[in-house]
């Protein structure tokens, strides 16, 4: 079967970017990584496509915001055409909506204007050249909508075209059956999200903050997810992508022992 190839969503480091962007990613790309999933990258394309060329970085994946009309701030996102256009300039394949809030879940029609709006930006993006997709967190698995969960709901309504990132970690919450998961939605799948870390609770519908402090998230392969069937469960991804909310203790380890545990399985 086709081997993904390694990835590190740069939110993971968001806050040594923050201090100094050239060194972090001179750090991650001395760790032997190639590919980053960038976030945060509409207003800032040029700037950061040049930052990942002069670390020989390549970002073939994006999170922006697709489907909401803010941010989760209060602020405006960018136009469908303004998203599509920066992706094309970092040289993306495939930009995945992050996040829907736990509220749109709960109600099987609001699910359906979710799908009808990720096929439209799907129509859209192609026209750019570019695949869309969703990726998950929990609050998608919570409700049961015509007998099945909400996420499941709302696969069934996409266009092929639409690409699934499932995040493993966050598709376990609550005792939810990932792996059972990768197998339902087959070739659907495009990329996983490789983090692990303690079985939690859905943290999303409960209404207090979300902090990712509570998630206890750990290097990958020394958690409870189940990310070795997980990997075999999905044989179409083509990104394997190390992922933290939070870390306790220096990131850049625990990107590193991530990187071990995946070039164990033959991901580089």
């Amino acid at each position: 079967m086709p081997t993904p190839q390694l990835s590190v969503q740069l939110y993971s480091t968001r806050h040594a970017l923050e201090l100094d962007e050239d060194g972090t990613l001179a750090r991650l790309a001395a760790l032997g990584l190639r590919n980053v999933e960038v976030y945060g990258f509409v207003h800032r394309a040029a700037e950061l496509a040049e930052a990942l060329g002069r670390h020989g970085l390549t970002a073939r994946t994006g999170h922006a915001n697709l489907l909401s009309p803010e941010n989760g701030h209060g602020a405006p996102v960018p136009s469908l055409e303004e998203t599509f256009a920066a992706a094309g300039v970092l040289g993306l394949q495939t930009v995945f909506d992050p996040f829907v809030p736990a509220a749109r879940w709960a109600d099987g029609t609001e699910i359906a204007r979710t799908a009808a709006l990720l096929n439209a930006a799907a129509e859209r993006g192609a026209a750019h050249g570019l695949t869309v997709g969703y990726h998950n967190h929990s609050q998608e698995f919570v409700h049961t909508v015509d007998g099945v969960n909400a996420f499941d709901h709302f696969a069934d309504r996409l266009d092929p075209s639409v690409a699934l990132e499932i995040d493993l970690y966050w598709a376990s919450a609550g005792g939810n059956d990932a792996v059972a998961l990768l197998r339902r939605l087959g070739s659907r799948v495009r990329a996983l999200h490789i983090k692990d870390g303690a079985i939690i609770d859905d943290p999303f519908t409960s209404g207090a903050p979300f902090d990712p402090a509570d998630t206890r998230q750990v290097a990958a392969g020394r958690g409870q997810v189940p990310l070795d069937a997980a990997l075999d469960a999905a044989p179409d991804a083509e990104f394997a992508i190390l992922e933290f909310d939070h870390y306790d203790g220096d990131i850049f380890e625990g990107i590193e022992a991530g990187i071990a545990y995946l070039s164990g399985k033959g991901i580089v």
